[in-house]
């Protein structure tokens, strides 16, 4: 794979992790589980951030991995249940 290939792999996964991201922010937090929910949405948002500074250096591999993560811990706090969101394109829910 070359990297403009993961030049547009990045670009894809940066839109989708920011639509989760949004999508989570905004959804209804399980009661009690408000703190948790916050803290995955805080952890992608790391990762999303980290994402753009790695693509800056040039560090494409890294760049990509990490958004893997932020959509991992978005997808992770909603199979959780910690934030009610029904998108089964960006999350792994019914």
């Amino acid at each position: 794979m070359d990297d403009k290939e993961i030049i547009k792999l990045i670009a894809k996964y940066r839109e989708l992790s920011k639509k989760a991201l949004e999508l989570a922010k905004n959804a209804e937090k399980a009661f009690g589980m408000e703190n948790w929910a916050e803290e995955v949405i805080e952890m992608a948002e790391a990762y999303i951030n980290d994402s753009d500074y790695f693509e800056k250096k040039k560090d494409l591999l890294r760049a990509l991995s990490s958004l893997a993560y932020a959509h991992g811990w978005l997808d992770a706090g909603a199979r959780l249940g910690l934030y009610k969101v029904k998108n089964p394109r960006l999350f792994t829910v019914d």
